[in-house]
């Protein structure tokens, strides 16, 4: 299951408390004040881990607690401090505050660490308040509470380029002919549900990560069908890779039915480099309605087929070149 969104309450742990106790030892008749102090508690850090791909593996927790500290001890003695608590999320987390929606942290590169809960500091022992007007103090102060917060978590794709287009495009064929990935193919719309990325090696032992995105519909902007579910991953991508079926009902509508969702969701998905790919010309002949499309982008369009794979080294080449 890809599961993008989660909330989590995380919490630091509680400082260990400061006690009261005094000297005792042979030949010390007047053994002064040593109650140590407590230790502090752990704090709550959020990794990011190229080991997870989705929240899916999160879904059956959602309390997030440290370690807390220990309470002093006698002679002087601190409490062990409690250990922090690291939670790995993917990487390309935005982490944000759920109550007013602050934005904490962007975990877009791997092992980055945010911490995100503090533990509290532990609490002084009698020995912290001996001075010279009171020699023999009887009072402490108890530990800290750790820091508590509610999150959400949203997870962005990162991906050099993405495959955009409406259903049953070829998208998911593409992915398949260029990289490893095994998306699900068939011949009716919405096979893909969520995304897939893939490895593409290209010439010159290059290589980047293709993503393979939800089909768009019309209204996907304001939240039709997958809508802003599929848009925000196309924001991490560098370069967006348009595939049209070229005997599709309308191809240049097609096309223009998607960049109105792109320019409509703005954050600059317009005004990202585009590869323009037309797709399944093992169907017929390109000839005119290649022409029509290249005429309506104005631009170079790939002519490929996903399932022979015609004109894909082309298409490699292009997005590199892009890139």
């Amino acid at each position: 299951m890809f599961k993008d969104e989660h909330t989590i309450c995380v919490r630091g742990g509680k400082g260990g408390d400061g006690i009261v106790a005094f000297r005792r030892e042979k030949f010390i008749p007047m053994g002064g004040p040593a109650g140590g102090d407590g230790g502090d508690g752990g704090s709550v850090y959020l990794r990011a881990s190229t080991q997870l791909a989705t929240f899916s593996d999160m879904l059956d927790q959602v309390h997030y607690r440290a370690e807390s500290g220990n309470s002093g001890e006698g002679s002087n003695r601190t409490g062990a401090s409690g250990s922090d608590l690291y939670v790995d999320v993917p990487v390309g987390t935005i982490i944000k505050e759920r109550e007013s929606g602050r934005l904490l942290r962007d975990l877009s590169e791997p092992d980055a660490t945010v911490l995100v809960a503090k533990g509290g500091k532990g609490g002084f022992g009698n020995a912290h308040f001996k001075n010279s007007q009171n020699q023999a103090p009887r009072i402490r102060t108890k530990g800290d509470p750790g820091e508590e917060l509610w999150l959400s978590l949203e997870l962005k794709l990162l991906a050099d380029a993405g495959l955009v287009g409406l259903p049953n495009a070829g998208k998911s064929t593409l992915l398949s002919r260029l990289s490893r990935a095994r998306p699900k193919i068939a011949d009716y719309p919405f096979t893909t549900l969520a995304p897939y990325l893939g490895i593409v090696a290209a010439p010159g032992y290059r290589s980047f990560t293709l993503a393979d995105l939800p089909g768009l519909i019309e209204g996907a902007s304001e939240g039709h069908g997958l809508g802003h579910q599929f848009l925000r991953h196309i924001e991490r991508t560098r370069v967006i890779v348009h595939v049209v079926d070229l005997f599709g009902e309308d191809p240049v509508r097609a096309y223009r039915q998607v960049r109105k969702e792109l320019e409509a969701y703005g954050r600059g998905l317009a005004e990202r480099p585009e590869v323009v790919v037309a797709n399944k010309v093992d169907l017929g002949s390109p000839g005119e309605r290649l022409k029509e499309l290249q005429a309506a982008v104005d631009r170079d369009v790939v002519p490929i087929s996903g399932v022979t794979g015609e004109g894909l080294p082309r298409l490699v080449q292009a997005i590199v070149e892009r890139l």
